[in-house]
């Protein structure tokens, strides 16, 4: 019913693909608008975008697909820095160890990652677990909360540190909560440096953690009509939980994968938007500039 809601809404004349609409709040502190393009490609499976990853200089981009399908590529930004163009150059189908394409509930991949030495970390939501992308890949150890997570709403976001740590956070708190746990996994050992409220009927989608070593975390509301958006970011010790942004209904698509970088003139946020494998939705690539 959402589906057919949201797309009557858009058949209707939502808002165009690259348009703006003001972002609630009035001050200085708010992520300002850059840029929006929308991505097309023909290849069978395109689509379904949950995380992106972007080289410090915001061009070379990693993008992972709620189907197990990571691919390469590049940006191509004009002078202002919107993106213009995408130079596609890789698509890789995720497998197991025994190299078998992962399939069905095994296959619902999330949140992307990727560490300081290169290192390619993929959480999934089906069956919550985080892998790493080695040839075979191989599993971290688990926390036994991860099997008693919300049905899909699990290991939605993942970010690792300038050290190598990961962090990872289901989409929804457990039942009954009104906040979700901040994993932490640091020297082989799991532990939880904070909870992080959630508000106004946002579900975490995606995280990153930015050059200036804060926490970002881009959450979703699907309203009937459309979606919002929000971007917060908090200190890695729980710490100056600021909103960065909220968008109105139906601003952008279905925002789920969020990359923080830092070009000459100072931090950045690009976002990409899960179409659903929807032809009434868009893949977005979105770029804000977020105050310091």
């Amino acid at each position: 019913m959402a589906r057919t809601i949201l797309a009557l809404a858009l058949a209707a004349g939502g808002v165009a693909a690259g348009a703006f609409l003001p972002a609630t709040g009035s001050s200085r502190d708010l992520a300002t608008p850059v840029g929006v393009y929308v991505w097309h490609e023909t290849w069978a499976g395109f689509g379904g975008f949950s995380a992106l990853e972007l080289a410090p200089d915001g061009l070379a981009f990693t993008a992972l697909s709620d189907r197990a399908i990571l691919v390469r590529g590049h940006l191509v930004r004009d002078a202002s820095g919107r993106v213009t163009g995408i130079d596609m150059e890789e698509r890789l189908l995720l497998v197991d160890r025994a190299q078998r394409r992962l399939r069905g509930t095994r296959a619902d991949s999330e949140g992307l990652a990727i560490g300081p030495d290169g290192a390619t970390w993929i959480s999934m939501e089906g069956v919550a677990r985080i892998r790493r992308e080695d040839a075979p890949p191989s599993l971290v150890p688990d926390n036994p909360d991860f099997a008693r997570m919300r049905h899909n709403a699990a290991l939605e976001a993942l970010a690792v540190d300038a050290a190598g740590t990961i962090y990872t956070l289901p989409e929804l708190p457990f039942a009954g909560e009104d906040s979700v746990p901040v994993y932490r996994l640091r020297d082989g050992a799991w532990d939880v440096p904070f909870h992080l409220p959630v508000r106004d009927g946002f579900a975490i989608t995606g995280a990153d953690i930015g050059p200036d070593g804060r926490l970002y975390l881009l959450e979703r509301n699907f309203t009937g009509l459309g979606f919002r958006s929000r971007l917060r970011r908090v200190g890695l010790d729980g710490q100056g939980e600021a909103t960065l942004l909220t968008t109105a209904t139906g601003v952008h698509d279905n925002l789920e994968g969020v990359a923080v970088w830092a070009d000459g003139d100072g931090l950045r946020a690009t976002l990409i938007s899960d179409d659903n494998h929807q032809f009434f939705q868009r893949t977005e690539f979105v770029d804000y500039r977020l105050p310091d």
